[in-house]
C-alpha cells in the first residue's frame, strides 16, 4: 500500500536503523508490520534524513515517507540539507517532508532510555545546537531556513526546543504562514502541559504531537496525556518508538486502543488524532 489515503492510521514518529542508537527495525521490515497492520509510518533518524530510505521502501510498495533532522552533523540549519531531502523524498507519497529542527541541544536531561550508541564514532554523542542565540533569540539562520521553507513541501517540527523557543518558533511559523509541529511538548526539554498548548498551539498553523513515549517513561502524567488526547485541537498521535528497550509495533496498537477507550474518546476522536489530524498537516 503506498497510497496514504488509503491508511487506517498514521505514526508521524517511529525511529528505524541506522540511526545514532541501536533500533529494533529497517525501513523495509517497519514498513512492512505498519502495512500489515493498514498503517503508515514517518521515518525519523536523529543522524539526518530518512528521505531515502522511505522512497526506497516506497518501490518495494511500502507505506513509508520521510524526515530529516536538522542536528550539526546533517547540514544544521542550511536549506540545501533540506533541499536535498526534499528531492531524495520524490512526489509519489502524496505528502510534505517533516523537518524537525535540532534534537541535540546539550541541555542537561538523562532520558530515562536504555540506549546503546550506533557506531563508535558516536561515543561521545554529536555537537549540540539550538534555535536559538545567547539573547534568547532565533538565530538569523533559523530565520531563514524558515523562510525558505515557505517555497517547499515540508511541515517544520519544533525539535527538541524548549519551551521559550517553541514560542518564538510559533510567533514566526504563523508570521510566514508555514506549518509547524509542536515536536513531543511533554518532553522535559520542552516541558509543556495542555494547559500551556491550550495557548501556544492556538493558530491554525500548529499542531500538537503528542506521543506514547512520553507517557511511557513517565514523562507525562495519565491526566495531561489523556487531556491533550481528548481536547487540544489540532494534536497528531504518534509513537517515538523504535528502540529496543520498548514495546514493538503491534504492542503499541493494542496499548494505544486501551488508552483510547481508558481516556473516554469517541471513534470520530480516535480517527482525527491518529488519521485525519496527521494527513491534513502533511497534505500537500
Amino acid at each position: 500500500m503506498t497510497d496514504v489515503s488509503t491508511a487506517r492510521f498514521v505514526d508521524v514518529h517511529y525511529h528505524v536503523g541506522p540511526d545514532a542508537y541501536l533500533r529494533r527495525h529497517t525501513a523495509a521490515t517497519a514498513g512492512a508490520v505498519y502495512a500489515e497492520h493498514g498503517g503508515w509510518v514517518v521515518l525519523k533518524n536523529h543522524l539526518g534524513s530518512t528521505a531515502a530510505q522511505a522512497w526506497e521502501a516506497r518501490q518495494q510498495g511500502l507505506p513509508v515517507s520521510g524526515s530529516i533532522v536538522l542536528n550539526d552533523l546533517a547540514g544544521g540549519f542550511d536549506p540545501r540539507a533540506v533541499e536535498q531531502a526534499v528531492i531524495q523524498h520524490g512526489e509519489d507519497s502524496g505528502l510534505r517532508l517533516l523537518v524537525h529542527l535540532p534534537t541535540v541541544t546539550g541541555r542537561t536531561h538523562r532520558s530515562r532510555l536504555a540506549r546503546t550508541p550506533a557506531h563508535p564514532l558516536l561515543k561521545d554523542g554529536q555537537r549540540p545546537l539550538t534555535v536559538s542565540d545567547e539573547r534568547r533569540e532565533l538565530r538569523p539562520e533559523v530565520r531563514e531556513l524558515l523562510r525558505a521553507a515557505r517555497d517547499l513541501p515540508v511541515v517544520l517540527s519544533t525539535g527538541h526546543a524548549d519551551g521559550h523557543e517553541v514560542r518564538l518558533l510559533v510567533e514566526e511559523a504563523v508570521r510566514l504562514d508555514l506549518r509547524l509541529m509542536l515536536n513531543q511538548p511533554a518532553n522535559p526539554m520542552t516541558g509543556l502541559t495542555c494547559k500551556d498548548l491550550v495557548e501556544v498551539a492556538a493558530a491554525e498553523q500548529v499542531w500538537t504531537e503528542q506521543t506514547a513515549l512520553t507517557y511511557l517513561l513517565e514523562y507525562q502524567d495519565w491526566e495531561d496525556f489523556a487531556e491533550v488526547l481528548s481536547a487540544l485541537p489540532r494534536t497528531v498521535y504518534s509513537s517515538d518508538l523504535g528502540q529496543p528497550s520498548q514495546m514493538d509495533i503491534a504492542p503499541w496498537l493494542t496499548a494505544s486502543k486501551e488508552w483510547f477507550g481508558r481516556a473516554g474518546l469517541t471513534p470520530g476522536r480516535i480517527d482525527e488524532v491518529t488519521r485525519t489530524a496527521p494527513l491534513e498537516m502533511l497534505s500537500l
